[in-house]
C-alpha cells in the first residue's frame, strides 16, 4: 500500500508533520510513508505548472492512503493546504485515494474541524473518506493515547479498503 502524509503547516518540521507521520505509521505500520511538507513547495503553490508541485500532486493522486494534516488556523485548515488541494480536479482528482483528515489545535473548541471543514473538500475532490477525521491536541498528542486509540479502531477499515480493487 502506498501511503503519503501531506502537511499543511507553514512551519517546516512541525508538530503537525510529526502527528501525520505517527498516524500513518499507526494505521499502516508495515509501510514507510512519503511525506510532502507543503512549506517546502513555497511560491510554486501560487500558480500552475510548477514541476515540484505537480510531482507532489501525482504522488498524492497515486497513493492509496493519504493523511492530510493541518494545524487549526483561524478555525479551519491552512491556506497552504488549500492552495495544494486546488491542484486536483473536482470529483476525480483524488479518486481511488482513502483520505484521512487530521487537524491539531490548542484546545477542544475546534474538535469537529476535520470532519466539518476538511473532509467535505476531500470528498469534493473524489477521495474516499470512510474514516472520521481526527483532531489532536498539539501539545499532548504524543502521550495522551488519542492517536493510538483512533488507529486501533480504524486500522481494520484501512486494511479492508486497501484490498478493494482500485479504480485508478
Amino acid at each position: 500500500m502506498t501511503v503519503t502524509v501531506v502537511v499543511g503547516n507553514p512551519k517546516p518540521a512541525s508538530r503537525t508533520l510529526s502527528a501525520g507521520v505517527a498516524l500513518a505509521a499507526a494505521l499502516r505500520p508495515e509501510t514507510e510513508p512519503a511525506v510532502i511538507d507543503l512549506v517546502d513547495l513555497g511560491p510554486g503553490l501560487l500558480g500552475w505548472g510548477d514541476p515540484a508541485v505537480a510531482a507532489a500532486a501525482r504522488t498524492v493522486a497515486g497513493s492509496e492512503l493519504v493523511i492530510f494534516a493541518s494545524p487549526t488556523f483561524k478555525a479551519t485548515y491552512t491556506g497552504l493546504l488549500k492552495l495544494f488541494l486546488e491542484q486536483f480536479d473536482g470529483g476525480t482528482g483524488l479518486a481511488g485515494v482513502v483520505a484521512v483528515p487530521l487537524m491539531l489545535g490548542a484546545g477542544p473548541a475546534h474538535a469537529l474541524a476535520p470532519d466539518l471543514l476538511l473532509k467535505p473538500v476531500l470528498v469534493e475532490l473524489g477521495a474516499t473518506t470512510a474514516l472520521p477525521g481526527l483532531y489532536l491536541s498539539d501539545r499532548t498528542f504524543g502521550e495522551d493515547g488519542v492517536l493510538t486509540a483512533y488507529a486501533d479502531r480504524w486500522r481494520p477499515v484501512v486494511q479492508a479498503l486497501s484490498t478493494v480493487p482500485s479504480v485508478k
